[in-house]
């Protein structure tokens, strides 16, 4: 699959923005520092699509995910873009709704 647009859901934004939020009443640097790793983690979505493995909760081809860390990017290919979903702690139950 050739390299895609990657668009930000309004959850998947909230979702980051709650995570840099929540580290950041300890550590605000730290905080900066792991919210650029998942937002770096989502760009190589950009040149390699295919390249998440297929979320086993919902079985479809075209909601994939990238575990970096301790949180799942969840994110669903469509033509020519790839949406983030929604960005969570791996050891939380997957969001179905």
């Amino acid at each position: 699959m050739p390299p895609v647009a990657v668009l930000w859901s309004a959850q998947a934004a909230d979702d980051l923005q709650e995570i840099h939020d929540y580290i950041a009443r300890q550590s605000p640097r730290y905080a900066a520092v792991v919210a650029g790793r998942l937002v770096a983690a989502v760009d190589r979505v950009r040149e390699f699509p295919e390249s998440g493995r297929i979320v086993p909760e919902l079985n479809d081809p075209a909601v994939r995910e990238v575990i970096h860390g301790a949180y799942r990017i969840v994110y669903e290919l469509q033509p020519d873009v790839a949406v983030v979903l929604t960005v969570f702690r791996a050891s939380r139950a997957f969001p179905l709704d």
